[in-house]
């Protein structure tokens, strides 16, 4: 699909993003640039909420569920841009990582690297349908929380010198029942605002 999207109507392969009118190819590039900065930013805005899990130095934040969100709208190619945006400030020094850190010391970085793989997981997805009905999107959430964690928990292990296990127990089954809310919420989000987009095409 053409990265010149003037038409406001949904279409097969398109994301929400493609919605944004752009009527050349350099207001496109701009666009798209803009897109990039905002999906960083709101990541960074989300993981300041932030609450911490007691035997886990992995706090509960809105950080995973802002880069899924990010992934699915922007598409894969954007919403990897935009998490590797996020984690390359971050790691220069940026306070948007969760609880306001920075840096590249933290053991909970390896879900930094998990999200950015994970957005453009999603928003490939996204691309082929999967943020479009309810039980499409909670799918594609799941495979983006999937991937998050495949990197996240080895890290964090690698990181801590937890066993395999304890890892398990510290860095994934804590969050389960909030990233059930999360993809409960993008469930009614998503294909919400493709029936909002489809009644102003």
């Amino acid at each position: 699909m053409s990265a010149l999207t003037s038409a406001a109507t949904p279409r097969p392969g398109a994301v929400l993003a493609d919605l944004l009118p752009a009527s050349s190819a350099a207001r496109a590039r701009i666009r798209d640039v803009a897109l990039v900065v905002g999906g960083a930013a709101l990541t960074g805005m989300a993981a300041q909420l932030s609450v911490p899990i007691p035997g886990s130095p992995v706090p509960v934040t809105g950080q995973t569920f802002a880069a899924l969100l990010v992934g699915a709208g922007l598409g894969a190619g954007r919403g990897f841009l935009a998490l590797a945006l996020y984690a390359v400030a971050g790691m220069a020094g940026m306070p948007w990582f969760a609880e306001a850190s920075a840096g590249v010391g933290m053991p909970s970085l390896g879900y930094v690297f998990g999200m950015m793989l994970a957005a453009a997981a999603v928003g490939a997805l996204a691309r082929r349908g999967g943020d479009r009905g309810a039980l499409r999107t909670a799918g594609t959430m799941a495979v983006g929380m999937a991937v998050t964690y495949a990197i996240g928990v080895p890290y964090l292990a690698l990181a801590t010198g937890m066993p395999a296990g304890e890892a398990v127990a510290a860095g994934l089954v804590p969050f389960l029942v909030g990233d059930a809310v999360k993809a409960a919420l993008a469930m009614g989000a998503l294909p919400a605002a493709w029936k909002l987009a489809g009644r102003k095409g």
